[in-house]
């Protein structure tokens, strides 16, 4: 017994000198900062720093829930809303994952119901304040966010922006080699297909979204414009200042397209569309329409997203 106590009586006199020796609340080690952080970028006028990657993110709007896959972030989406279209193949199994919030824009209550960090949105519309999901109101509620670069354009959206894209949301969610490495197969990709079109004389081409009365088209400041551009086609409405406009038919007659590149998306097929052009006797004496030369590409190949080179590609072997 009495061993028994001297080895007790040690320990306890030993206990509150291993204590002094170990670190204390108040003496732990700041968290080591992730890789790049803290970043700051301004997107659309707003100014925003990050000191860490955001961890539950979510998208509205096809093209930026992409975005988010191709870089292998379906494990910071806490939610998605608004599929505008089927998400490419590729990304089905991923997309399955992440639960979907509304089937179009949410309610603000709903929005904050996922308890994200981040919001990333694809058009203006997705911040509308409105709807009381604007931009400020999310950040009141601690809440960052991001709008794809062509939803507040200034001026006339090109591949680089789409390349800026891709860099800039990977930078933020601490993935800038993926990022890279999309940009440098997006760059081969691109080289590929003008390679093989070098030498054909560009193509006047009208895209066709929808309308009846007057055709609403694309002009020249959308991603639209460049895809066309670089599949070897010229925009027939190119000197219009907006990414997509009102046109007389008057004036589609008068500009004479070869082609007429139809948006495929919604409720109108695309046979619904091309029927309404071969049918419109204003429209007979239009190469296009004349020999019957359509192109097709799905609207979400024809916004600032990850399709964007790929879409250049499908047209230029259509045109």
């Amino acid at each position: 017994m009495s061993r028994a106590l001297r080895v007790l009586t040690a320990a306890a006199l030993l206990a509150p000198l291993a204590a002094c020796g170990s670190s204390g609340p108040g003496d732990a080690k700041p968290a080591a900062k992730a890789p790049g952080f803290p970043y700051t970028v301004t997107n659309c006028g707003v100014k925003t720093t990050y000191e860490a990657p955001p961890q539950r993110a979510v998208t509205m709007n096809q093209h930026v829930t992409e975005v988010m896959l191709e870089l292998g972030l379906k494990d910071r989406l806490a939610g998605t809303a608004y599929l505008d279209d089927k998400v490419l193949p590729k990304y089905e199994k991923a997309y399955k994952s992440v639960p979907v919030l509304a089937k179009e824009y949410p309610s603000y209550e709903k929005l904050l119901a996922a308890n994200p960090d981040f919001v990333y949105g694809g058009y203006a519309s997705a911040f509308l304040a409105g709807d009381g999901r604007s931009r400020s109101a999310l950040a009141k509620s601690g809440i960052k966010s991001r709008l794809n670069v062509e939803g507040c354009a200034k001026r006339a959206i090109t591949m680089d922006d789409v390349y800026r894209e891709v860099r800039e949301v990977g930078a933020t969610f601490g993935v800038r080699e993926r990022a890279e490495k999309w940009v440098s197969g997006a760059k081969r990709e691109l080289a590929d297909t003008a390679e093989k079109s070098k030498s054909e004389k560009p193509v006047p081409v009208f895209v066709y979204d929808s309308g009846d009365k007057t055709a609403f088209t694309a002009g020249g400041r959308g991603i639209g414009n460049d895809i066309i551009e670089r599949a070897g086609g010229r925009n027939v409405f190119a000197d219009v200042d907006k990414s997509f406009s009102d046109a007389s038919w008057e004036k589609v007659v008068e500009r004479r397209p070869e082609v007429i590149l139809i948006l495929d998306y919604g409720a109108t097929t695309v046979a619904q569309k091309k029927k309404r052009l071969l049918d419109d006797p204003a429209l007979a004496d239009v190469p296009a329409v004349k020999h019957e030369r359509f192109a097709v590409l799905r609207l979400s190949d024809v916004v600032t997203g990850v399709r964007a080179p790929e879409a250049v590609r499908k047209l230029a072997g259509q045109l």
